[in-house]
């Protein structure tokens, strides 16, 4: 049954919890710890943990979502969506979600390359012709030590494989070093606000930092990606994601701008001396709209939004007795693209993180030891800049769900809600 309001519920621990309105018949039901194998004595140390930060005024606040055996297990929400505000933190308060924008994009695509219409092998340049002509940026250091940039051809053209895995060649420019990225900066790609058409088009003239297919870069892959879903749909970014994934799946909130100013006081903000996700980038403003729509970074969310959608793929790709994605194709997605078997090294700025590989859209854990946190092999998961992340463990039924924006403490809280959550499980 569709609740239309939010259910509280006091558990023995004495943690308040809150169940998403609208969770739909294959979602979560019910808040019940101890059937999905949790303490709710230790869970209580992961509210502490949030509520700490929250207190010393690291950040403005944060929800919690944990979902195993399709049971609502620990739903948190804490602190103020807003510091200056000081509304409260709710379900449906609006956050930016930076790069968990990039499994949208790329479960997108997919849908299109079950329909036939489009293949991980083919040729970006087959969708978007500028890119035939892309060089790559090889730096030289000379005699006195003056670095310069020559430009070579790529050995194999960068195909769609390529862009949803990170082995483009593309590059991000407000991290990391290199001429490459300096050249992104100094291209000012986003000015005069251009159309995602306009913006690819922009990067294809750019240097590719690496040979496609040999270097893992954290990229704007998935924004050419997403240029790529338009031309073989016809249709913009957003009306095909609305149409094949949003809308069906009830993701009322999730778009690439608030346009409607209703919506405005239910945005997250944070903090004014937090505002910096890398250099030049400042968090941006989801009010004003633009032509963009960046598959790699552009979109708004909200917990019981993304909630449906970690919801379908725990499912296997379904939900509601509707198919999304199949079995293989998400399986597909969440194997290992990126190690040594497929030619790729890690680049200097690895973030999957040692034990993970990196799948289609998502990083994958390969190994249970190499990485101190806490996990399963088989887990894939990713985050945003500005401080949302998810993480999906098949093996254990689960996925977790946490939002705040707060770009400076996002990294150590990926670690410590991983060691808190799995620490509390019982069974």
């Amino acid at each position: 049954m569709r609740s239309k309001k939010i259910i509280a519920l006091v558990l023995s621990g004495g943690l308040c919890l809150a169940l998403a309105s609208g969770v739909r018949a294959e979602g979560p039901t019910r808040i019940d710890t101890s059937e999905s194998g949790f303490s709710a004595a230790r869970l209580v140390n992961l509210e502490r943990y949030i509520a700490a930060d929250i207190k010393k005024g690291l950040i403005p606040g944060a929800t919690i979502t944990i979902v195993r055996n399709g049971k609502v297990a620990f739903q948190k929400v804490l602190g103020v969506r807003d510091a200056a505000t000081k509304a409260p933190m709710t379900l449906d308060t609006i956050f930016r979600i930076y790069s968990m924008s990039k499994p949208i994009t790329t479960v997108a695509a997919m849908m299109l390359v079950e329909e036939g219409r489009l293949a991980l092998e083919d040729p970006v340049a087959k969708y978007i012709p500028a890119f035939a002509a892309v060089k790559v940026g090889v730096e030289k250091v000379d005699a006195a030590g003056a670095r310069t940039l020559d430009l070579v051809a790529p050995v194999r053209p960068m195909t769609v494989q390529d862009l949803m895995r990170h082995t483009s060649g593309l590059t991000y420019g407000f991290f990391g070093e290199g001429l490459v990225k300096k050249a992104y900066v100094a291209a000012n790609l986003n000015d005069g606000d251009p159309t995602t058409a306009e913006f690819a088009e922009r990067l294809a003239r750019l240097p590719l930092a690496y040979q496609p297919g040999t270097t893992w870069d954290y990229s704007q892959s998935t924004d050419v990606l997403g240029r790529v879903v338009e031309v073989v749909a016809g249709k913009s970014l957003l009306a095909f994601e609305k149409e094949r994934i949003l809308d069906p799946l009830g993701m009322k909130d999730t778009s690439f701008y608030v346009t409607d100013a209703a919506k405005y006081p239910r945005i997250a903000e944070p903090l004014a001396t937090d505002r910096t996700i890398g250099v030049g980038a400042l968090v941006n403003d989801p009010r004003e709209v633009r032509k963009y729509e960046s598959g790699g970074g552009g979109m708004v969310s909200t917990t019981a939004d993304y909630m449906r959608f970690l919801q379908m793929l725990l499912n296997g790709g379904t939900s509601d007795g509707k198919r999304y994605l199949s079995r293989k194709s998400l399986a597909t997605m969440t194997a290992n693209h990126s190690g040594a078997a497929a030619g790729v090294v890690p680049g200097p700025y690895y973030l999957p993180g040692p034990g993970y590989g990196f799948g289609l859209g998502f990083a994958v854990r390969t190994e249970p030891g190499s990485n101190s946190a806490l996990g399963s092999v088989g887990e894939y998961n990713w985050g945003g800049a500005a401080g949302t992340a998810f993480w999906v463990d098949p093996k254990e039924n689960m996925y977790v769900l946490y939002m705040m924006q707060s770009p400076s403490q996002r990294l150590r809280f990926r670690s410590a809600l991983r060691n808190t959550i799995y620490g509390a499980m019982e069974k």
